[in-house]
C-alpha cells in the first residue's frame, strides 16, 4: 500500500450566517479562491497533475448545487482537465473527503488530490430549501430520523446528565480560548484572507460597491460571560437546557488540503507536513447523534494501532456544549488537549467545511506544540460519528 501525505492546507476565516462578513460571497467563490491559493503555495506542482478535487458540502443545492466540486475545480484551477466531485456526510463531509483522498492515493488510484469542504449557511438555510421527510417511516416510531439537531442535544443532555450550568461554562471557555487565540495571531497561518465585494444602494438610491478583506474569524463574542449565558432561554425544548449561547453558530467558510503520494512528494522535493493514519465513520441512535465520537474515536484509534494516551491534541467539533461534554466524560478525554483554541460554539460550524477546517487548525497547532498524534472528530446528523487520526511529520 502506498503512503499518502498532506503537503499544505488553508482555510478561510469563518463568517457568521446569515448576516455576517461572507453574506456577499458565494460558496463556490469561497472554495475556488481557497484552492487557487493552495496550489499557488506549491509552485513545484503542475496543476494538470492533480487527479481530483473532492469537496464536502452538507446542503448541495442552489448556489452550492450543480456538483459544486466540479465547479470549484473549474473556477479555482482555471482548467478543464481536473475532475471534481461533491461528498455529503453532513458535519463530517470535509473530513470524509480527506479520508477518500488518502485511500485513493494509498490504493494507487491517484497521486494528487485536493480535498476539503465549503458551506454557506447564509445562502442555503439549515436543512436546505425543501426537505421532505418520509412520513411513513416517521409514523413507525422513527421520527427521530428527522429531529432538528437541537432536540438531539437536549436528548444527550438528559441521558448523560449534562447540566445547564456545565454547558454555559463550556461555552464561556470556548469563547475565552478563541478570543485569546485571535488576539495572539494563532490562526494567522491557517487563514487565507478573502476580499469581499459588497453591492448596495446609497442614500440616493444609486448602486454602489465597496470592498473589504476578511482574515479573522467573526464568531467569538467579546464580553461573553457565564452570567449573560445563564440568562438565555432554551430554544429547542420547553424547560430544556440548550440555548443559542451553548450551541454552535451557523457559519460560512471553506478549507482544503493538498494530499499527495510519497512518490510525487519525492519527485517534487516537497516536505510533507502530516498524514492521515486512520479514519472511522460510525452509526449511533439518531436521537442522540451528538454521542457519535464516543464510538468513532476508539475505532479510529484501533485502526491506527494507538490508544488515547498516544494522542497529544484533539479537535472535537462543538456542535453543542451538551454533546461535547458527554463525549469528553464518556471517553475520559484529557480536557487540557481538547479544543485548546476554542471550538464551534465560538468559532462557528460551516457544516461541510468543518472537518477540513479543524484539520488545518489541528496541524498548525501540532506544529507549534511539536506534537506527534492528533485527532479530528465530530458528531453527524441522523446519528453518525467520525474521527480521523493524524500524524504530524514536519
Amino acid at each position: 500500500m502506498k503512503t499518502a501525505y498532506i503537503v499544505k492546507g488553508f482555510r478561510t476565516a469563518v463568517g457568521k450566517a446569515p448576516r455576517g462578513v461572507f453574506r456577499f460571497k458565494r460558496p463556490d467563490e469561497l472554495a475556488a479562491e481557497t484552492i487557487e491559493h493552495l496550489v499557488k503555495e506549491v509552485p513545484e506542482l503542475d496543476k494538470s497533475r492533480i487527479d481530483d478535487v473532492i469537496v464536502g458540502n452538507a446542503m448541495p443545492e442552489a448556489e452550492q448545487g450543480l456538483n459544486i466540486g466540479r465547479l470549484v475545480s473549474l473556477m479555482g484551477l482555471n482548467t478543464n482537465d481536473v475532475a471534481g466531485v461533491t461528498v455529503n456526510r453532513y458535519c463530517a463531509s470535509g473530513l470524509e473527503t480527506i479520508s477518500i483522498a488518502t485511500a485513493k492515493i494509498q490504493s494507487g488510484m491517484a497521486d494528487c488530490i485536493i480535498a476539503g469542504g465549503v458551506e454557506s449557511m447564509s445562502y442555503i438555510p439549515m436543512g436546505g430549501y425543501r426537505p421532505v421527510p418520509n412520513y411513513s417511516s416517521a409514523s413507525k416510531g422513527h421520527e427521530d430520523y428527522y429531529w432538528g439537531m437541537g432536540l438531539t442535544a437536549e436528548a444527550v443532555a438528559n441521558q448523560y446528565k449534562i447540566s445547564r450550568e456545565d454547558q454555559d461554562e463550556f461555552s464561556y471557555n470556548s469563547h475565552a480560548k478563541s478570543l485569546a487565540a485571535i488576539e495572539n495571531g494563532t490562526f494567522n497561518d491557517d487563514i487565507l484572507p478573502i476580499t469581499v465585494e459588497q453591492v448596495y444602494l446609497d442614500e440616493n438610491g444609486k448602486k454602489q460597491t465597496k470592498q473589504y478583506k476578511v482574515n479573522n474569524d467573526e464568531g467569538p463574542r467579546k464580553g461573553t460571560s457565564i452570567e449573560a449565558l445563564s440568562k438565555l432561554r432554551p430554544v429547542f425544548a420547553a424547560g430544556g437546557s440548550v440555548t443559542a449561547g451553548n450551541s454552535s453558530q451557523m457559519s460560512d467558510g471553506a478549507a482544503f488540503v493538498l494530499v499527495m503520494s510519497e512518490e510525487m512528494v519525492k519527485e517534487l522535493n516537497l516536505e510533507p507536513i502530516a498524514r492521515m493514519v486512520s479514519y472511522a465513520a460510525v452509526g449511533v441512535e439518531p436521537r442522540i447523534m451528538g454521542i457519535g465520537p464516543v464510538r468513532a474515536i476508539p475505532r479510529a484509534l484501533d485502526r491506527a494501532g494507538l490508544n488515547q494516551n498516544d494522542i497529544d491534541l484533539i479537535e472535537l467539533n462543538e456542535a453543542f456544549a451538551s454533546q461535547s461534554l458527554a463525549v469528553i466524560n464518556e471517553l475520559g478525554l484529557n480536557k487540557d488537549i481538547v479544543n485548546v483554541n476554542g471550538g464551534a460554539i465560538s468559532l462557528g460550524h460551516p457544516l461541510g467545511c468543518t472537518g477540513a477546517k479543524l484539520t488545518v487548525q489541528l496541524l498548525n497547532e501540532m506544529r507549534r506544540r511539536k506534537n506527534k498524534y492528533g485527532i479530528v472528530t465530530m458528531c453527524v446528523g441522523t446519528g453518525q460519528g467520525a474521527a480521523g487520526v493524524f500524524e504530524f511529520l514536519a
